[in-house]
């Protein structure tokens, strides 16, 4: 490849497609966004259509190019592809690529039924075993178990072998090629509740026992493979390579520089994803943390563990639209630093229950530790401080389950902005807090695992070499905030719901 090979990266995510194109140096040269439309009925339904969700990444690409060519650029320097998508989101269609039913999104809460039956089978254990997942109506395979048994056209279908299953990567896959490439990666695969982690391969044990015996599934291949080729819809004269499929929050780990055992990528978003890569073996979590595939090229598999933080920066807008103790996010930074410390006061986020390492669903919010000295610049700093305790709480589970140390610790999303919460995570944490500012993490984590099948990255360190990595330095203020944090423990484990 030449050194002006440029690779096209389509983020496929729940709120719409982004696309961009960038050179072997990591430098962006185009990008466009389109958004796309998703119903929400009542009793949690949450659906997309599937055509509407394979015009929208046309849409994307084709606005892309155009703004790449508007440049003066030739789409012939364009020589890979890499996709990733909205996790747990799937879809079924017929032989004929027909879908059978609406795209069941993976926000999608149908199956909680499903979900009681199989705990009260005792079935936890077993699945989690096998899949490295809990029973949650998060994971696909519950929602598939539910359309079976409510949906009597796909019931048959699944029962003459004419149902194909497939995440959204498989999808738009089966749809660019015109059905010649029915595949997908490990990780969207290790999100379904029907991958065994332990072989790599679809569990014929669990689809029996989930009594869907006759679905279609998609063959598995690692991240970085060679999937198939398309014209999408001739908006390229010659074929472009798809040479990298991968989930959302697995490629913002690969575009965070989470490649080696011990670093770990946090989004800091309404809720915060927390991916900490443990090499090549498969490691258990007796803390509540999901098991999972961080990525994979054909030479290499490494594994995760993650964990899911319930409420991260959204008790801000609780303290912005009900409370009214600011009236802008930006606030919320020089409010938290004009004051000297938290004064006691400590804000637990239980606002939908706590989640990992907790997983206490019934938890309720509480506001701790006031006094008539307490203000609001104390309650605001609370909230943004319990960011980082939570944080810290998942990882040193996650130190705990597997023996390896927290090296690196990449954070990205809304909250990272906020340079209080940056810092007090940096003084908090026995690790290096790195900020990524490049806002197209999950699009540039495809693109890299395509431009490595492709020969454009010769290996894992030419890729970690194009990060532009912002190491955040310690302050002065370690001791007290330790100490603070020896506070928030006592709060956090002091009420149980």
């Amino acid at each position: 490849m030449t050194a002006s090979s440029c690779i096209l990266a389509i983020d496929q995510g729940t709120s719409g497609t982004k696309s961009l194109v960038f050179d072997s140096k990591g430098n962006i040269c185009a990008e466009a966004t389109i958004p796309l439309k998703t119903s929400y009925f009542g009793e949690g339904f949450v659906e997309q259509h599937p055509e509407d969700i394979y015009k929208n990444v046309l849409q994307s690409v084709r606005a892309c190019l155009q703004q790449y060519q508007s440049t003066g650029a030739s789409l012939s320097a364009i020589v890979s592809c890499g996709i990733s998508n909205q996790r747990e989101t799937f879809l079924l269609w017929d032989e004929f690529g027909s879908p059978l039913c609406n795209a069941v999104v993976w926000q999608c809460k149908r199956s909680v039924d499903v979900c009681y039956e199989m705990q009260s089978l005792d079935l936890g254990n077993v699945i989690h075993d096998k899949t490295g997942l809990f029973i949650d109506p998060y994971f696909s395979g519950t929602k598939l178990i539910w359309l079976y048994r409510n949906n009597p056209e796909i019931q048959k279908a699944i029962k003459a072998g004419k149902a194909y299953f497939g995440t959204v990567d498989t999808w738009l896959l089966y749809r660019l090629t015109k059905g010649e490439a029915y595949l997908t990666d490990y990780t969207n695969a290790s999100r379904t509740l029907l991958f065994n982690l332990n072989t790599l391969s679809w569990d014929r044990e669990l689809i029996a026992l989930f009594g869907l015996e006759g679905i279609r599934l998609p063959e598995v291949k690692p991240s970085s493979y060679a999937f198939g080729s398309s014209h999408f819809e001739g908006l390229f004269k010659r074929a472009l390579p798809v040479q990298a499929m991968i989930g959302d929050s697995h490629a913002a780990a690969f575009g965070e520089a989470c490649i080696y055992p011990g670093t770990a990528k946090a989004t800091l978003g309404t809720g915060c994803s927390i991916l900490f890569n443990v090499g090549t073996e498969r490691r258990n979590s007796n803390s509540g943390m999901v098991s999972t595939i961080c990525w994979s090229t054909e030479d290499r598999v490494d594994y995760a563990l993650e964990g899911i933080i319930v409420s991260c920066a959204s008790p801000l807008a609780w303290l912005k639209t009900e409370l009214g103790l600011l009236t802008d996010f930006a606030e919320a930074e020089n409010m938290a630093t004009s004051v000297t410390d938290n004064n006691g006061v400590y804000l637990i986020p239980a606002f939908s229950g706590l989640g990992a390492p907790f997983w206490d669903m019934n938890r309720k919010a509480s506001l701790e530790g006031l006094t008539f000295s307490s203000n609001k610049n104390h309650i605001v700093r609370a909230a943004l401080e319990s960011i980082a305790y939570q944080i810290q709480d998942v990882l040193s589970a996650m130190k705990q389950d597997t023996g390896i140390p927290i090296q690196e610790l990449m954070v990205n999303g809304g909250a990272s902005s906020n340079n209080f919460v940056v810092q007090f995570l940096s003084d908090l944490l026995e690790a290096k807090v790195i900020r990524n500012e490049n806002k197209n993490v999950s699009a540039f984590g495809a693109g890299f695992l395509a431009g490595l099948k492709a020969n454009i990255f010769p290996d894992l360190d030419s890729v970690q070499s194009l990060y532009h990595r912002h190491p955040i330095a310690k302050t002065t203020q370690v001791a007290k905030v330790a100490e603070a944090y020896r506070g928030w423990q006592r709060f956090i484990h002091a009420t149980k719901s």
